[in-house]
């Protein structure tokens, strides 16, 4: 996962999917796969969704490892149990997403508003098949849902109707394939966000003049995510891309402390219906284009010589 991370954090404006190798017995064996995901709430950071699966005869081992809702785990319990997952390579696979607060933002900013819930709904099911791909014989999955379980259910056992679909509230507390999801999705969610680099100045130079930056958990209750927000804004630009845009968290702030912008509105003349009569009128007429409106109401002119 490190390795996979690490490429994340050179380019973190854009998703990457890390694998485990896929044991030998995942082939041979009816799996179960469970789903769950880290950092849906944050204002800061990516969201996460990771898979864990293995034979449905070794499920229960899963807890007797200790597997439970990371939640209620501590971040050295949360490391200690992912370790163990990632070395029973021998019947343990596991995959995660790493979802950037760029792509979050550019989905639910987009004119067709491409939801939380649904971004979430793409990464699942990007993971199942992602599975089916390495040719993993899961034929069962379980999921903690996001929206209405029975809805989310109905949609999975559509897309994937081979595969038994178990969606259910609490699931990462219920059902151990799911907990081990859980871990994985959080432990990839803290270090990504722990070891985030800033491509913006002024954080660049903070890095280099060795001066310590801290942004908490990232969640909108954090006192050091608070600060973080409060002191690291541009005026114009708002914040770095580490912080998501389109949570009201960070709207307030860009709202009451940032400078607003008026953007020249031309798409009410673009949808204007142009008249065929444009193409057959008078050829001794100027064929000089229209000049746009925001050059004639500034006055502005073309520059035919550089002094």
């Amino acid at each position: 996962m490190d390795e996979g991370l690490k490429t994340f954090s050179e380019n973190n404006n854009r998703n990457i999917t890390i694998v485990s190798k896929v044991p030998d017995v995942c082939r041979k064996e009816p799996c179960a796969l469970g789903i769950d995901e880290a950092g849906r709430g944050p204002v800061l950071g990516p969201m996460v969704y990771g898979i864990t699966y293995c034979p449905e005869s070794r499920v229960e081992e899963l807890k007797t490892i200790g597997c439970a809702d990371s939640k209620t785990l501590t971040e050295e319990q949360r490391e200690k149990l992912f370790q163990k997952l990632d070395s029973l390579q021998e019947f343990v696979g596991w995959a995660v997403e790493v979802i950037s607060p760029n792509s979050i933002c550019n989905n639910m900013f987009k004119r067709l508003k491409h939801s939380l819930n649904e971004v979430s709904h793409d990464s699942a099911i990007g993971l199942i098949r992602k599975a089916l791909s390495l040719e993993a014989n899961i034929t069962s999955v379980f999921v903690d849902t996001v929206g209405p379980p029975e809805k989310y259910q109905a949609k999975l056992s559509a897309l994937f109707p081979g595969i038994k679909i178990t969606v259910s509230k609490k699931a990462d507390s219920l059902f151990p394939v799911v907990s081990a999801a859980s871990i994985c999705a959080k432990v990839a969610r803290d270090k990504a966000l722990s070891t985030w680099k800033f491509k913006e100045s002024p954080f660049i130079n903070l890095k280099e003049e060795n001066k310590e930056l801290k942004w908490g958990s990232g969640y909108p209750g954090d006192p050091t995510t608070k600060k973080f927000l409060a002191q690291n804004i541009d005026l114009v630009f708002g914040f770095p891309q580490l912080v998501r845009f389109s949570w009201s968290t960070s709207e307030q702030i860009l709202k009451s402390k940032g400078v607003t912008v008026e953007w020249e509105d031309t798409e009410e003349q673009e949808n204007q219906a142009v008249s065929l009569k444009k193409f057959f009128g008078n050829s001794s007429k100027s064929n000089t284009p229209r000049r746009h409106p925001y050059f004639i109401d500034r006055k502005l002119k073309p520059a035919t010589k550089l002094v």
